[in-house]
């Protein structure tokens, strides 16, 4: 059963509304050759990822070229220079062209194309909405490239004007990520229906598989600089607004006069990039709401980390609280190490903790928030439930495998077929 907060608080439960789909995701491509899907040879794959930020997002590209690559596909990048983006393809030994800019990209798209050519690549796939311009430039002028798009945002605005149209024309498929960011999808970009299809993310999930001894858990809260015992509640991910870290931070200062059985603490694995991260900005606003709040002895700021899933596993909470999550890798990331998870019951989150794998609360209600929270922190058998159960849907339904199973069937389904444009 799918608890939320009205549940929790022993509200009247007959007021509660269906929050979307929480079935099973399906990955498997629709309406495509199967033969198509067994042919082992190898891809000429190039990823495009112009940004200076580094959050879901921008950390899909390095990884699935990583995976790309390790299957023996023919895998290259685009990124700007000094770019944490373009730091993530080169440690995953993936080759990348750098720009200063995105104006400089595209006064260069004739040498792309040249080493396009020479290095026999036949995919591009575009990760953001900035890299269409470059991307349907290489196309207009090499005909025979295929163009992906992945909607990593689930856009709502329309583009539908003249640039879009002629943009997104050179497009084969579109993929959204989410259930949520699929309809989104349909009715905001100019691309037939039958080329937009939904494709759930897939992650790594070894770094996952062995527990933290008692010894390592207490060694990587340390790390953190967090309290060694008691019940550790976890915001992950980019500290940028629509996280929801304001709703975060004012539930915990509810849940401090609240009656728990453990003592707990609050901590933000994750950084701010960009204005986000400069004085004034997001980050500041953030910490500076802890202070008026009271609260600097029970939320700790780890700062980004590079071992988010030892960071994970030492904790016991993760809540995401994001108002408009297009999918939520923090989710399947928390599932994946055990954590008993938290989800606004907007977006594509409720679609990932539903069933038995969490609860869900209203995104901007703090009091709600509140309720959850205390209701977890008292309930160490349910915590455990929620933790065994989400972490065994996590590994069987959002396996890299999988996605990339899916993601390479799409990409030899466009080289198979001719594209009318």
């Amino acid at each position: 059963m799918q608890l939320n907060y009205r549940q929790c608080a022993g509200l009247n439960p007959t007021v509660n509304v269906e929050l979307g789909e929480t079935g099973l995701p399906t990955l498997e491509p629709t309406e495509i050759n199967r033969n198509a899907q067994t042919r082992s040879s190898r891809l000429g794959i190039m990823h495009l990822c112009l940004s200076h930020s580094w959050g879901g997002l921008e950390m899909y590209p390095p990884r699935v070229c990583h995976a790309l690559r390790e299957q023996g596909h023919n895998v290259h990048a685009i990124a700007f220079t000094n770019s944490r983006v373009l730091k993530g393809f080169r440690d995953d030994g993936v080759p990348t062209l750098e720009f200063d800019s995105s104006m400089k990209a595209l006064l260069g798209a004739r040498s792309i194309l040249a080493y396009i050519r020479e290095h026999d690549i036949k995919i591009l796939h575009a990760n953001k909405s900035g890299d269409m311009r470059l991307a349907a430039l290489l196309v207009q002028l090499a005909p025979e490239l295929r163009l992906f798009f992945t909607d990593h945002m689930g856009v709502t605005k329309p583009k539908k004007d003249w640039y879009h149209r002629w943009a997104y024309s050179k497009v084969t498929y579109l993929f959204a990520i989410s259930k949520a960011t699929f309809t989104r999808n349909l009715n905001a970009f100019p691309v037939a229906s039958d080329r937009v299809v939904q494709l759930y993310y897939g992650m790594d999930f070894n770094a996952y598989q062995i527990p933290l001894s008692e010894t390592e858990r207490r060694v990587v809260r340390v790390s953190m600089g967090v309290p060694e015992d008691g019940v550790l509640i976890a915001l992950p991910g980019r500290l940028s607004p629509g996280k929801g870290h304001e709703v975060w931070v004012k539930a915990l200062a509810e849940l401090l006069h609240q009656q728990t059985s453990e003592p707990w603490h609050g901590v933000v694995i994750g950084d701010a990039s960009g204005a986000d991260a400069e004085p004034g900005g997001y980050k500041d606003r953030i910490e500076q709401l802890v202070h008026e709040l009271g609260l600097q002895q029970k939320i700790t700021f780890a700062g980004f980390r590079g071992d988010m899933p030892r960071c994970l596993l030492a904790c016991d909470i993760s809540a995401i609280p994001s108002d408009n999550e297009a999918f939520g890798l923090s989710v399947i990331e928390s599932m994946a190490a055990g954590c008993a998870v938290v989800g606004a019951d907007s977006g594509a989150v409720p679609e990932l903790v539903g069933q038995s794998r969490g609860m869900l609360a209203p995104a901007k209600d703090p009091a709600a928030w509140a309720v959850c929270l205390q209701y977890l922190v008292n309930q160490p058998e349910l915590r455990q439930r929620f933790a065994s159960e989400s972490r065994q849907w996590a590994r069987e339904n959002f396996t890299m495998e999988r996605h990339l199973n899916a993601l390479v069937a799409y990409y030899r389904q466009a080289l198979s077929t001719e594209v009318c444009r």
